[in-house]
């Protein structure tokens, strides 16, 4: 099989050095910390972001490290990858995380104090206090943990990715009279990390403890006989993306069920102790992990802020309702009405929902009425991220039981979600569903639901696109835009796309879907191309493009041509971007903004004009090198002009206004936050806030 080619490395322009990518996501990370700094945010909402940053430097470790380390480890460059790229990652990261704890106690917590919320340690509990934590510990924990002292018998436990652990110094003899030193205890990750105090001992406050802090209080009783000296908590934090040679195996998800098991004991990339560990027992960890010292992260606090995201479940919400964001309601999609058939609907005419301003609920409703609506045939669905827990997959289970065909394009390779696509793999095939797995040695990313139905004496075909994910618990959180469709040459190439997919016979060519790995990236770049040389004679041209990521070589190449031939170039990337905009001479004509608000946003929507034709695509893809080589993805036009200038109006003008959420990107990488540069007595303007102000359900009451 035979794909297309990455773009030449020759037509990249030599003199315009590339942003770093890496040092790119860490600036991305930097703007969503921002969220937890601002005094306008709710206090438990800052909470969130904080460990929303600590779960994003968690992904970024475990995925996009390891080069780095092992370049360090073998002393020599390994392409962009060597002990400097390390080393000045490392100061990056080491910058970012020691603002995340010095948020955490100077201004967080202090802050929690003050509304009565408060996580205490030891030696601020009084003894009523201390007796309740010393009885949970005996009952709950102490149950659960198996110290192992270490000897040549007894080697350096296999430690998790991620879990907590103790190290320990102990003095005096063992049972067998031997002076073994070091100690680690590892802490099951079924115990919770927080635990709230009863009424009766901590009185009107909210007073919680944290389980590292259980543990360190009852270190001694462990160790009976020993002397506990010097201790500290640790993480390691591992390289975790799986990694299967598909043409080696004879069946894809026995494959990566054996990779599954495997994942929590990759590569180690970080390690985390406490602030006050001492050298000699950091240092000893650093050799069990073969890590060098700038990958040692000492922090001041819990070496998981990830896991205070329970504090949130933790507090009466009644009563800390004034530290939340006000709950969004939103209204169902205002194209459609609640009972209506969608296909009588879809005969009239194509339906955009913008999520999460207007509800998923009209996506489960078109599948829910496919599964049950006798005339319905077939339904076809790829599946990507759905949850553990998925209302979509239950309706194909139902669908099957109802008697249609039901073909299921499972992606079990997606990334930390490979679990949860086996187990839905494995039901709807207990049904009697088709599942099949993409196509080898790519990820199948396109996000498509077809329907075929029976009308008379023909078939008809209903389609829905998305820009995201076939999940209805992030489609609450996350900006994506849904296509729903009855048109008869789209919808038959969506058929086209389900049938090479399954047969993995040769597509027919396609008229109106740009499809990865095949011609979308060409595609893309010949638009631009032909901008530029429209431009060059004089037209007036204009690009602007909404995704994700920016950091495929050839298609940051071809945005850097089309800008010096004069086409304007406005690119709203949310994380990631190479592409140095706004240098003088070089991308004058290419500005970048990043707009990080209260939903992540995650639309991808590319516009092109040249004179007074325009073109408007919606994508499931990222302008990146993986996207457009190694996935199976889709991209596709809004020909209602209607619908094109919603799209227009919602995903790009609203941003490119956009003064309280928005970030611009300067030539040298870094980004300037467009709230700060507006007077506090001017008004700002905020592109997600004016959405949910459009299409909230307290709106829709109104009117």
């Amino acid at each position: 099989m035979k794909f297309a080619q990455p773009g030449n490395p020759d037509t990249l322009l030599p003199d315009i050095k590339l942003l770093d990518r890496d040092h790119s996501i860490l600036a991305f990370n930097e703007r969503v910390f921002d969220w937890a700094c601002r005094n306008d945010v709710p206090l438990l909402e800052r909470l969130r972001y904080l460990c929303i940053v600590s779960s994003n430097m968690d992904e970024f470790f475990e995925v996009r490290a390891e080069p780095h380390v092992s370049a360090w480890q073998a002393k020599e460059a390994h392409g962009a990858y060597s002990t400097a790229s390390f080393t000045a990652l490392s100061a990056k990261a080491h910058a970012l995380v020691d603002r995340q704890y010095a948020l955490y106690n100077d201004e967080l917590m202090p802050a929690f104090e003050r509304e009565g919320i408060r996580i205490i340690s030891h030696g601020e509990r009084n003894s009523a206090q201390r007796q309740w934590v010393k009885a949970y510990f005996q009952r709950e924990v102490r149950p659960l943990l198996v110290p192992v002292s270490l000897d040549p018998s007894h080697p350096f436990p296999q430690v998790a990715n991620k879990s907590l652990n103790f190290i320990v110094q102990l003095s005096g003899h063992d049972a067998f009279g031997r002076e073994n030193e070091i100690a680690i205890v590892k802490v099951p990750r079924v115990l919770p990390r927080f635990i709230r105090l009863p009424a009766k001992v901590s009185g009107k406050q909210t007073l919680l403890v944290s389980l590292s802090s259980v543990i360190r209080a009852h270190l001694v009783d462990l160790f009976p006989g020993r002397g506990v000296g010097q201790f500290s908590q640790f993480r390691v934090t591992r390289h975790s993306d799986l990694a299967v040679d598909e043409e080696d195996v004879q069946n894809l998800r026995t494959a990566l069920r054996q990779g599954l098991e495997q994942r929590h004991y990759g590569q180690a990339v970080r390690l985390e102790v406490s602030a006050g560990c001492s050298e000699r027992l950091s240092g000893f960890l650093l050799t069990q992990f073969n890590l060098p010292e700038l990958a040692l992260y000492r922090v001041h606090g819990p070496v998981n802020l990830v896991r205070l995201t329970q504090l949130l479940d933790l507090v009466d919400q009644r009563e800390t309702a004034h530290l939340r964001f006000v709950p969004y309601m939103a209204g169902y999609p205002a194209q459609l009405r609640q009972g209506q058939s969608i296909f009588e609907r879809l005969q009239l005419g194509d339906v955009l929902i913008h999520q999460p301003f207007e509800r998923f609920d009209g996506v489960l409703d078109f599948l829910q009425e496919a599964a049950n609506d006798p005339k319905v045939l077939a339904i076809k669905q790829t599946i990507y991220r759905t949850g553990s827990h998925s209302e979509m997959m239950d309706l194909l289970r139902q669908a099957v039981r109802n008697g249609k065909e039901v073909t299921a394009v499972v992606e079990l390779k997606a990334r930390f979600d490979e679990e949860a696509n086996i187990n839905w793999a494995e039901r709807l095939e207990s049904v009697g569903a088709q599942v099949v797995y993409g196509v080898v040695g790519l990820k199948t990313h396109a996000k498509m639901l077809l329907v075929t139905r029976r009308e008379g004496q023909a078939l008809r075909r209903y389609g829905h696109l998305s820009t995201g994910n076939y999940n209805p618990g992030t489609a609450r959180l996350y900006t994506d835009i849904s296509h729903l469709t009855a048109d008869r040459q789209l919808t038959a190439e969506m058929d086209h796309v389900f049938t090479h997919l399954a047969s993995q016979n040769r597509l027919p060519r396609l008229q109106q879907l740009m499809l990865a790995p095949f011609q979308l990236h060409r595609k893309l770049i010949e638009k631009l191309d032909a901008l530029g040389a429209a431009a060059a004679k004089g037209k007036s041209t204009r690009v602007v493009a909404k995704m994700n990521a920016l950091t495929d070589d050839g298609l940051v190449a071809a945005l850097i041509r089309a800008g010096q031939q004069g086409v304007k170039i406005d690119l709203i990337v949310r994380g990631a971007c190479t592409l140095p905009a706004q240098m003088p001479g070089q991308t004058h004509n290419i500005h970048v903004r990043s707009v990080i608000g209260r939903f992540l946003e995650h639309s991808r929507v590319f516009y092109f004009r040249c004179g007074d034709q325009d073109e408007l695509y919606l994508s499931s893809a990222d302008w990146m090198n993986r996207n457009m080589m190694r996935r199976v993805e889709i991209s596709w036009p809004v020909t209602d002009p209607v619908l094109r200038q919603r799209l227009v109006d919602e995903c790009l003008v609203a941003y490119l206004h956009d003064t309280q959420d928005a970030w611009h990107l300067m030539p040298g990488g870094e980004y300037v936050s467009d709230r700060r540069a507006v007077p506090r007595e001017q008004a700002r303007h905020g592109a997600q806030a004016a959405l949910m102000v459009r299409y909230g359900e307290s709106t829709h009451r109104k009117t």
